[in-house]
């Protein structure tokens, strides 16, 4: 009986032929590229930091530009652009908001010193762009 050749080898026959320690190592490198997908997301969802002016009740926003102009000196705390559509023209108050993304310590204590100066301010709040 003559010999038979061998079966054609297969570019891609799954993970149990691979050696274990080569399986390891496939699964830390798709591990660290699935993580590293991941920390770019959250950083580009997560790293982006913003300060909410909040305002007494009744502030006109006459006032609320006021502040907004007299404070977007401060390095690295840049105003959000004003709203232009015709629902953000008719809300009853704008809210003011600067990004913070790369201040320091130094320009976010500049921009509350420079807040706190206006009684119509009530506090700021320093979060990420989501809420967070």
């Amino acid at each position: 009986m003559p010999a038979r050749p061998p079966p054609p080898a297969r570019p891609w026959a799954g993970w149990h032929h691979l050696p274990p320690a080569a399986r390891a190592t496939l699964a830390a490198v798709l591990a660290l590229a699935l993580a590293g997908a991941g920390c770019s997301s959250f950083d580009a969802t997560f790293g982006k930091q913003e300060a909410v002016v909040q305002f007494q009740p009744q502030t006109p926003n006459s006032v609320r530009l006021k502040v907004r102009a007299a404070c977007s000196h401060v390095q690295q705390a840049t105003p959000e652009p004003l709203p232009t559509s015709r629902v953000a023209q008719g809300m009853a108050a704008y809210e003011v908001r600067y990004r913070v993304d790369h201040a320091s310590d130094g320009d976010l204590a500049k921009l509350q010193r420079c807040l706190q100066r206006f009684p119509s301010v009530a506090g700021i709040d320093f979060s990420g762009a989501g809420g967070s």
